[in-house]
């Protein structure tokens, strides 16, 4: 990874903000998953470097943004700002955006609030961000399919606490064991990234504790037993009508269950230029062969546009 160059919020973050390709050209924006996840090499490859001006950030909390791991004024609202900040620092008039996961639940919500910045969306692997989207990865549904791996990731919680898994671990993470909280965040990071590809890693044996562990289990907790901090479990599709007319392309893992392609396809009904590609021999991960051309393609369209 190139050196970034670090933005401050003014309310006591600073965002590490990659730049990639040619400032005279178009710009996009990159809103990578999680939340907790961040920008890595290959947040970057589904783009002509030469065709784009690529600005990627990690949000608040994660990867080189600091403080580490803070919850500190950080909800999905303080990152919509947050892009505003990296907007007005490039002095760009407006810009494409693109997201993968929690990204396009950022992208989306960003949209909705900055429309007129937006000259489309590129978007992968939709997560709407309900309840029910977040009961079916951590309570009963996705579990039907990885029923090992989901036995570790109840392990770390009492039997009586069971029914509620996302409380459950937020209670941990909110608590003062630091022994425990560390144990829990490689269990939740562990149990997210063995569901997230067609044919799952092998390599998640490893006892180590990463720090992307901590700031993932932490993060998507935070959000999701707070409800996405959203006054509205339906937040985005109840005001999508809002973004109707924005040129939007989805793809979306025909097999993916860590976010279902069920709601990729209600967000495209609500949508009248939306180009929805459910990839065939696809997971959720955005580094799945058919669902990485699907997004080349979409950005080597735009270039044209």
């Amino acid at each position: 990874m190139n050196e970034p160059v670090y933005l401050e919020t003014g309310d006591g973050h600073t965002l590490a903000v990659y730049c990639r390709g040619q400032r005279n050209k178009p710009a996009v924006i990159v809103c990578h998953g999680g939340p907790g996840g961040s920008i890595n090499d290959a947040s970057f490859e589904c783009f002509d470097l030469d065709q784009w001006f690529v600005i990627a950030f990690d949000q608040r909390g994660c990867g080189r943004s600091t403080p580490f791991a803070s919850l500190h004024n950080n909800t999905i609202f303080h990152s919509v700002s947050d892009m505003e900040i990296i907007r007005n620092h490039f002095n760009l008039d407006s810009w494409v955006v693109f997201g993968g996961s929690y990204g396009t639940t950022l992208a989306l919500t960003y949209a909705i609030h900055h429309k007129h910045r937006v000259k489309a969306l590129v978007l992968r692997g939709i997560f709407l961000g309900r309840d029910e989207d977040i009961q079916w990865l951590y309570q009963a549904g996705c579990s039907y399919f990885f029923p090992t791996h989901f036995e570790s990731f109840k392990a770390v919680i009492p039997k009586e606490k069971q029914g509620d898994l996302v409380s459950a671990y937020y209670e941990i993470f909110k608590s003062a064991d630091e022994s425990l909280k560390r144990r829990a965040a490689k269990a939740w990071a562990d149990w997210e990234m063995s569901v997230v590809r067609l044919i799952p890693p092998d390599d998640l044996s490893s006892i180590e504790i990463k720090d992307s562990d901590i700031s993932l289990a932490l993060l998507e907790c935070h959000y999701f037993a707070n409800h996405m901090f959203w006054d509205d479990d339906n937040y985005i599709l109840n005001n999508v009508s809002t973004i109707q007319d924005i040129a939007t392309y989805i793809a979306h893992g025909r097999y993916d269950v860590d976010c279902r392609p069920s709601g990729a396809y209600e967000l495209a009904l609500h949508l009248d230029k939306c180009e929805l590609v459910f990839t065939e021999a696809s997971g959720h991960s955005g580094s799945e062969p058919n669902t990485q051309a699907a997004l080349t393609r979409f950005m080597k369209h735009l270039e044209t546009q």
